[in-house]
């Protein structure tokens, strides 16, 4: 098998934590292995482009340890709050960290999976992945990196030849495994395990290990402190990002934020069609616990979370004054995230901040589709079909500089969504027909909207 490129630079820096935070796992054997989707603008990142298909499927499909990296999948060891519930008796159940390397920024990236297979903490699943279930995670994923959210990266998916039984959609259905790539798969849940298991030690190793590796910074007496401190940095930024995305990401569970900030693990996601804060995207949701508009205080409460489980090591009182910086911190980052979509050049925290407060009321009272607006008024310019209730949005919106013109061709067109009935036409065209070729040229125009909005 050739070797990857040189760009190509492998990391085993999980496996200096130790083995009481991980299990050594093997992937499932699977009948078949047929390559779907390869993302080779993210493998550029990480050296793996060059690999043919016959290799890509070998090491992401059958699981083929790349030279360098772990010799064997790991499956990491986290516990987490679910609904509000806490429970010990999660990790990953369905897949594993396969590899490590740097990217090209020097920063550390991994490679996990999604339906590889079994592990101790499946209970009673099958390990498995069903390829819609694959199919939705590559289109949120493409879809919330070009509207400027952190993601994780859908990086492969193959279709593996098993007819799994699921209560939620038809059944049978068909089988895939999913690897993502990111910057972490540590877990607030990683370090809720811990806590629950009174193990202070080995909070402090996870601690260190996230700072410098992730973080890039060396330990210290002060190190609990800085890890919430970024930790709730990006956690804010993530919920902004969420709320200009017009994303509900559906169940933010403990176990599903990481440290990083970065979003990932995608379920019964959607885009909510206006600006509705009651929207959910799971139906068993019942509670609207992660409705759009509670997201913020979703995550929040998450990151209080982590405070608790870092108590055993460090003063309350830093800790609760981190955690209280989260509102103005998110409030700083909505606006950013909105003028960013908007195409504008900030003015300052106050203007920025009384330009949502204009723009949030009256998107919401008119049930103005959320991606048709920020589609007519990117630059600043509102049409005249918009009538005399967004005389505000359009006052307070002459005020800015545009970022960027409207030159490009995206901008003559229309806007690019990803609302439910089109993920489900786009999904029934691979079922019914084997007919891929609406998923790839959604990813095409989703990546055409992302050059657009990031000039």
């Amino acid at each position: 098998m050739a070797a990857p490129s040189q760009a190509y630079r492998p990391e085993t820096a999980i496996l200096d934590l130790g083995d009481a935070f991980y299990d050594k796992v093997a992937p499932a054997d699977f009948p078949q292995t047929i390559l779907r989707f390869r993302n080779d603008r993210a493998a550029a990142e990480v050296g793996l482009d060059d690999l043919s298909d016959e290799e890509w499927i070998a090491h992401f499909g059958r699981f083929a340890p790349l030279s360098g990296s772990l010799p064997h999948p790991l499956a990491l060891r986290y516990h987490g709050h679910q609904f509000r519930t806490y429970n010990p008796d999660i990790g990953d159940g369905r897949g594993f960290l396969f590899a490590q390397m740097l990217g090209g920024d020097g920063r550390l990236m991994d490679l996990g999976t999604k339906g590889s297979g079994q592990t101790p903490y499946s209970r009673f699943g099958d390990g498995r992945l069903t390829l819609k279930g694959g199919v939705r995670e590559i289109l949120a994923t493409e879809m919330l990196e070009a509207l400027g959210v952190p993601t994780s990266r859908t990086f492969s998916l193959i279709e593996t030849g098993e007819a799994l039984d699921r209560n939620d959609e038809p059944s049978p259905t068909r089988s895939a495994v999913l690897v993502r790539l990111s910057h972490s798969h540590i877990r607030i849940g990683t370090f809720q395990r811990l806590a629950y298991l009174r193990d202070d030690e080995a909070t402090r190793a996870l601690t260190d290990y996230v700072l410098r590796r992730l973080y890039g910074e060396e330990p210290g007496e002060d190190t609990p402190v800085r890890l919430l401190d970024r930790v709730v940095e990006r956690t804010a930024t993530l919920a902004a990002a969420y709320m200009a995305a017009g994303f509900v990401h559906g169940v933010l569970n403990s176990d599903n934020i990481n440290v990083t900030g970065e979003s990932f693990d995608y379920g019964p996601w959607r885009f909510t069609p206006t600006w509705d804060p009651g929207f959910t995207a799971a139906y068993f949701d019942h509670a609207g616990l992660y409705a759009f508009g509670r997201q913020p205080e979703a995550i929040h409460w998450d990151a209080m979370q982590l405070a608790i489980a870092l108590r055993p090591i460090c003063e309350a009182e830093p800790l609760i004054a981190v955690l209280d910086t989260f509102g103005e911190r998110y409030q700083r980052a909505v606006s950013h995230a909105i003028l960013w979509r908007l195409g504008l050049v900030p003015r300052g925290a106050d203007s920025d901040r009384a330009l949502v407060q204009t723009i949030e009321p009256v998107l919401r009272g008119t049930a103005t589709g959320i991606d048709q607006f920020f589609f007519d008024a990117f630059g600043g310019r509102l049409p005249e079909s918009y009538g005399e209730q967004w005389q505000p949005v359009r006052e307070a919106l002459a005020a800015y500089t545009p970022r960027s013109d409207r030159s490009h061709a995206y901008w003559s067109g229309v806007p690019c969504s990803m609302l439910i009935d089109e993920v489900e036409t786009i999904w029934s065209a691979i079922a019914e027909r084997d007919d891929w070729t609406p998923l790839y040229d959604k990813i095409a125009n989703i990546r055409v909207m992302g050059e657009a909005l990031a000039v």
